[in-house]
């Protein structure tokens, strides 16, 4: 019986060895897997904080572009305006001084003479007053859209930097 007890022991002092070496082991895997999830988590973490931060970049300069967007557009439409009011009171004043210089005429001939030189004049201001305006309407617009369209550019060069 001595034997058997004997035998009894050793199984038993085996199989305590045994799950202590299996115990040591999935304590050190468990350990190695916590800290592989620790890992990945913070790059996770690390990745997502730097995509919000570029986000949060990309909207401001974005904001920015369509602020400067705006203002350029407000400048173009305050140069014409001014363009307009110049132009209407020069208009305006002239068209008075014609009249004035119409209804002095001494014979048909000379009304007919001054009403040509006056209407001919007249259509010639306009004329380059209409250049000068969509001049000034094409350069508004390019300089509105120049912003954006540099936002634009630039996401696209980054989008295509990223594939």
């Amino acid at each position: 019986m001595a034997d058997s007890t004997e035998t009894v022991k050793k199984t038993i002092e085996q199989a305590t060895a045994t799950a202590k070496v299996q115990g040591e082991q999935f304590k050190a895997q468990a350990e190695q897997l916590q800290a592989k999830g620790t890992q990945a988590l913070r790059e996770g973490v690390e990745k997502t904080s730097a995509t919000m931060a570029e986000l949060s970049a990309q909207s401001k300069q974005n904001l920015e572009a369509l602020t400067a967007s705006a203002t350029a557009a407000q400048k173009g439409a305050e140069a014409l305006s001014a363009q307009v009011v110049s132009y209407s009171k020069t208009s305006w004043e002239n068209g008075v001084a014609a009249a004035q210089t119409i209804s002095q005429a001494r014979s048909i001939q000379e009304l007919i003479e001054l009403q040509t030189n006056f209407a001919k004049s007249a259509m010639e201001t306009y004329l380059s007053e209409v250049t000068k305006m969509t001049e000034t309407l094409t350069g508004s617009v390019k300089d509105s859209f120049k912003p954006i369209n540099e936002r634009v550019t630039a996401s696209v060069e980054k989008f295509q930097a990223a594939r």
